[in-house]
């Protein structure tokens, strides 16, 4: 009756960094720079402007921001008050957009000056009355249709703490994730889920020995927009560990090579096409880029990438979720490694299930399937973060958690150890002859060609053998297609010849094709590239 019940929410993280970090710094490109003590303050500012206009629990406050100390700060206070943060997709299409900012139910919306068009395009159409607070880099005018602009209302309120203690299972987060069909998912997480994978993260990346992992000497740069599954939760775990912050604003090359330059950064994630991307920028030449580590996730890092980073003292490794875990299950081992054989195979692993969560491998009768590293199956999962519900979506849910795991989509085998590996999605895999192809692996092998930048395999109908592989290939400037055709296809025959790949997996077709359709967060987008490339 007198212990304190101590609920898992997001204000507890705090405690640790405002009072054993309290002069580190968290630094936004723009030029805004302040410690934690300050952060301290700045989030019950926040907190008490948000009240102010009416947020308490139950609302629901939305963000249109590109990775700011602001968006930072709504990560803490908006949950903190018992109301929803909804990280908007900016990158979705203006109606996407509207529908999750009426299907959320939002009640406030901050918006970036650079976003003003986006909203405006849309505005009339919202069906719930709406807040709105204007965010920018530098001073403007605040038209009337704002309630006023972020920092001048952040300035005015008391700086009192307005937190307390609430139900740990209580909504804090809302984001929504788009499929092959149908309009998007709303994925919304508790605090008790948040707490628990921030724990989860930290424990794991923080137990690696050495200059590995993560840990309170790194200085954190995201490269992952914080509006996709909250930064894929780096930011809360860095806050509580009372790292060195660095928020990037808008994607510029050379704006994030000079910011890892300037700060000493030591540690970010990204998806591969954001690595590539910088590797490629002019800048990249004179960057030291030898204290970076850099976690990929969000599609399967290509070995041929991971070496050019490597090539680069890049200490590179995949992890791997999806939007609905929160989105880790699992990470390379970071250790095994540096001791393999294979050093670059064992960074592009899928990697192993981070603490308290619990991953198989199933047939269509949900039976699973041996660990042996050969038999293939979805992989299935469980752990205390997991989405519980599609907002609104009962159908979906029930799909999602059929047979009591969550179902990831995704195809893969299982190692003795318990190292998972990818091999490719449900509905991405390729089935020509009666054998089954994985795209990923045909991908794999591909970007090992000359003059080969990056590959998407997808399967075409075929009236004779019911599916025959397509690649799409985006080539180095100056790359002769000729050539690298034919280094493709030499590849593609050792690989065979090795026993890698099977004997249907040579494609018919090899397109070649100055970019390669992405989706808003940056993956490869088959679905857009199907419908390109079998009508032609």
């Amino acid at each position: 009756m007198h212990a304190y019940d101590y609920p898992l929410i997001l204000r507890h993280l705090l405690h640790g960094p405002f009072a054993n970090a309290r002069d580190q710094e968290i630094i936004d490109a723009a030029g805004t720079r302040y410690t934690y003590a300050a952060l301290e303050e700045r989030l019950c500012r926040v907190a008490n402007a948000l009240k102010e206009l009416g947020v308490g629990p139950g609302s629901v406050v939305a963000v249109m921001d590109w990775d700011s100390h602001r968006y930072f700060e709504c990560f803490f206070a908006v949950p903190m008050l018992g109301a929803t943060l909804h990280t908007i997709n900016v990158r979705l299409s203006l109606e996407q957009i509207l529908y999750t900012i009426n299907h959320a139910g939002d009640d406030v919306i901050l918006v970036h000056s650079d976003l003003l068009p986006v909203l405006s395009g849309i505005a009339s159409r919202i069906v719930r009355p709406v807040k709105l607070v204007l965010m920018a880099d530098l001073p403007i005018p605040v038209s009337g249709e704002f309630v006023g602009e972020y920092e001048e209302l952040v300035a005015a309120p008391s700086p009192a703490s307005p937190f307390g203690d609430f139900d740990e299972r209580t909504r804090a987060t809302l984001f929504y994730t788009t499929g092959t069909t149908g309009e998007p998912k709303g994925v919304n997480f508790s605090h008790r889920q948040l707490v628990l994978h921030t724990l989860a993260v930290a424990s794991w990346l923080g137990s690696v020995p050495g200059a590995g992992g993560f840990n309170r000497a790194d200085v954190y740069l995201p490269i992952t927009p914080l509006f996709h599954v909250h930064g894929w939760g780096i930011p809360y775990v860095a806050t509580m560990l009372g790292v060195k912050q660095v928020y990037p604003g808008r994607y510029e090359p050379a704006k994030l090579l000079q910011l890892i330059a300037e700060h000493g950064v030591t540690f970010s994630h990204c998806v591969p096409t954001i690595l590539a991307m910088l590797l490629d920028a002019p800048a990249a030449k004179t960057t030291d880029l030898s204290r970076w580590k850099v976690l990929i996730g969000g599609s399967a890092l290509p070995r041929s990438l991971a070496e050019r980073a490597l090539a680069r003292g890049i200490d590179i490794h995949a992890a791997y979720g999806l939007s609905e875990t929160c989105p880790f299950l699992t990470v390379a081992d970071m250790v095994a490694s540096r001791e393999s054989a294979d050093p670059v195979a064992m960074r592009i692993a899928t990697g192993r299930a981070v603490p308290l969560v619990q991953l198989m491998t199933v047939d269509a009768a949900m039976k699973e399937i041996a660990r042996d590293g050969v038999s293939t199956g979805e992989v299935v999962a469980r752990a205390p973060w997991l989405t519980e519900t599609y907002l609104g979506n009962d159908a979906a849910t029930a799909e999602l958690w059929r047979g009591g795991y969550m179902h990831t989509g995704d195809v893969g085998r299982i190692e003795a150890d318990g190292t998972l590996k990818i091999t490719d999605r449900l509905k991405d895999v390729i089935k020509s002859g009666g054998e089954w192809i994985s795209s990923l692996d045909l991908e794999n092998i591909t970007g090992r060609a000359e003059g080969v930048l990056e590959a998407a395999a997808i399967g075409v109908a075929d009236a004779k053998w019911g599916e025959r592989p397509l690649l799409a290939v985006r080539l180095a400037p100056g790359a002769d297609k000729a050539s690298s055709e034919q280094s493709i296809r030499d590849e593609v025959t050792r690989a065979i010849e090795a026993g890698r790949l099977s004997r249907w997996a040579m494609p018919d077709r090899i397109v070649f094709m100055p970019a390669l359709p992405r989706t808003s967060v940056g993956k490869l987008d088959k679905k857009s590239l199907r419908a390109t490339l079998v009508a032609s």
